[in-house]
């Protein structure tokens, strides 16, 4: 037997509530398969199975609130021996006492509806008689005052959330911080002549161009991409970016858009607008939640020319980009011109990796962004 326990969907994550089952008893799950969705402080997740089996048990019930780690189904093994009914063999439970109820008060108590659980018993044993039926039907039934229903404030929820996870960064991780300012001039014009040639639904946003070459550069620096647990650093063997993602009501959830480094320009574009829709749609899925490797977090047109952001535990390493404006810029030949210009950032623990090696990556993520049209066609 396989238990199949509410996994941490991140840092922030302490507990859920289980809002629906998407399997049954007897049913044949997958590995990838979604199995339940259960709500966060932040989203409605989709649950995926880690295992392939048959559901034997669910445990949890629908609208059952849960710390991290609790058992929510179990499941049976390929090939595992059940009983004739479907469920495993168990031991026969010890017989129960059977309470003695009269047949007369049996009737009585459905003709009145009494709940029987609840009289008690004044013939011999505790059996329960007519005269004691009766005596509970005379009894006036209590009146409670129906107690408002709680309405939980999720955007005070998640910036709980938020606040616990990056409080245990800075109290856990020893951040360091390099700073690159890169021209975004040929990347640009690139993305201009690109979207040129194609059809509105396919364009392409300087986001994408930006996280393929995150993507690109992580591959040469591994102590950037991976996890720090019970005291030692393990590399991933993929590349999951964690793309901050503002939601409309407030907050900010970083969902990963997996396999980035297998992704090309448009794949990480088409990718990253579906996530997108998601997120703020509420429909994520457990591993999107659970495997970023690295998040980058990207302030826009609206946001302010620099961001220094927190490390999103276990991860070792957030890469931002702040506004994209004009500033001065010197060319080959000793000239000023105004071009394009954004400022990378990198937030690295100091426990894995050094400000030189950070340095080093910010360095070879603004080589790639001057030969954007070779990013489209790079793919691990």
């Amino acid at each position: 037997m396989i238990e199949f326990k509410l996994p941490s969907l991140g840092a922030d994550m302490d507990d859920g509530t289980l809002l629906e089952w998407k399997v049954g008893v007897g049913d044949t799950v997958t590995k990838g398969q979604v199995i339940a969705v259960v709500d966060t402080a932040k989203a409605a997740v989709d649950v995926e199975c880690w295992t392939p089996g048959t559901v034997h048990e669910l445990v949890a019930e629908v609208g059952q609130k849960m710390p991290v780690g609790t058992v929510m189904a179990i499941l049976s093994e390929s090939g595992e021996k059940v009983g004739a009914c479907g469920t495993a063999a168990v031991s026969p439970a010890a017989p129960t006492a059977r309470r003695m109820i009269s047949p007369a008060a049996r009737k009585h108590a459905e003709k009145r509806g009494i709940d029987l659980d609840a009289v008690v018993g004044s013939g011999p044993n505790g059996a329960v008689t007519l005269d004691d039926v009766e005596n509970a039907a005379a009894q006036p039934a209590p009146v409670t005052a129906p107690k408002p229903a709680a309405t939980p404030d999720k955007s005070a929820e998640m910036r709980k959330a938020i606040a616990a996870a990056m409080a245990r960064s800075k109290r856990e991780i020893p951040h360091y911080y390099v700073a690159e300012e890169i021209s975004l001039a040929k990347a640009l014009a690139w993305l201009q002549a690109e979207n040129l040639r194609r059809p509105m639904a396919e364009r392409l946003l300087p986001a994408a161009v930006l996280l393929k070459a995150v993507a690109v550069a992580l591959a040469h620096y591994p102590e950037l991409n991976g996890f720090f647990r019970d005291g030692s650093f393990a590399p991933a063997a993929k590349i999951n970016l964690g793309v901050a993602i503002s939601l409309r009501q407030g907050g900010l959830i970083a969902p990963a858009l997996l396999d980035a480094g297998a992704r090309n320009v448009t794949q990480i574009m088409q990718g990253l607008m579906n996530l997108v829709k998601r997120t703020r749609a509420g429909s994520l899925k457990s591993s999107e939640m659970s495997e970023a490797t690295i998040t980058v977090t990207n302030l826009g047109d609206q946001g302010s020319q620099l961001v220094f952001g927190v490390i999103y535990p276990p991860q070792v390493a957030l890469v931002g980009f702040g506004r994209v404006a004009e500033r001065p810029w010197g060319d080959a030949e000793g000239g000023l011109k105004a071009l394009p210009v954004v400022t990378a950032t990198l937030a690295a623990d100091h426990r894995v990796s050094d400000g030189h090696r950070g340095a080093l990556f910010l360095r070879e993520l603004a080589e790639l962004l001057q030969h954007p049209e070779e990013l489209e066609g790079l793919e691990k």
